[in-house]
Parts: structure tokens; sequence; C-alpha cells
């Protein structure tokens, strides 16, 4: 079933025109009335997927595009990202956590999106990633 929040948009190798979706996205959340941490963490996965297929997928060509598919209901948001680049083997990258790879940049933001979403999945080329967050339920307070 869809809502008529849901919508699909394609924006230019650009952090900024990806920065507005990730804003529009969350403004759509926030009408959801879904928490602080929910959107806290969307934000945080959408800012690493966009930015990665930017920079990674496209690398950073302007004559380049990257897809954004949104589903929304009222517990959960279904977001697609696919970038025109060639892909990579999302099990190659190295586990961040790792002793011997503290020190190296990589891999850090796929360990985020996959700490703070509900679903991550790479497609197999790799340039193309679903993230999809289930609405936490509220804490109750210990009063």
């Amino acid at each position: 079933m869809t809502s008529t929040s849901d919508f699909a948009i394609s924006v230019p190798s650009d952090t900024s025109q990806a920065r507005q979706v990730q804003d529009r996205i969350i403004e759509l959340l926030e009408k959801r009335e879904f928490s602080e941490r929910d959107l806290f963490g969307v934000r945080l996965a959408l800012e690493e997927a966009l930015v990665n297929a930017i920079k990674h997928g496209n690398g950073m060509d302007p004559t380049k595009q990257v897809y954004v598919d949104c589903q929304f209901t009222d517990d959960r948001v279904r977001i697609v990202i696919q970038d025109e680049g060639g892909g990579f083997d999302s099990s190659t990258v190295p586990d961040p956590t790792a002793e011997e790879n503290l020190d190296k940049p990589g891999g850090r933001g796929i360990m985020l999106m996959k700490a703070f979403m509900s679903h991550v999945e790479y497609n197999d080329v790799g340039n193309r990633l679903l993230l999809e967050k289930l609405r936490d339920e509220p804490e109750e307070d210990d009063d």
C-alpha cells in the first residue's frame, strides 16, 4: 500500500542536493512522530548512504545521478538508494572494529547504517542499497 508521502527522485552527485532529500525524509518521519532516537539513526544512515553513493559510487561525477525511492507507512520507512557506479562487494569491506582496522577509515559508514537501521541490504552489484527502519517501541518510563 502506498502512502501520499511516498516519492522517488534523482539528484546529481552533489551533497547539498542529497541533504535536501535527507531533510525531506526526516521531515516526513517527524510528521509520523518517529522517536528522536529513530530520527537520529535514520538521519545518520541516510547521510552515510548518500555520501557513499556520491563519493564512492559516482566518483563525484556531476553528470551522474543518485536515485532515491522512499516508501512510508506509519511504522516503517523503506529507502532505496542507487548510484550509477560500478558497485562493490560489501562482503569485502573490512570490519572497522577489528584490531588491525582501528586506524583505517573504511567501513565505518556501513557499520553505522547496520547499527541504526532495522535492515540494510546491497544488491549483488553493490550499487543499490536498501535501508529499512521499523519504528522503535516507545521506551517506558521507570518512574
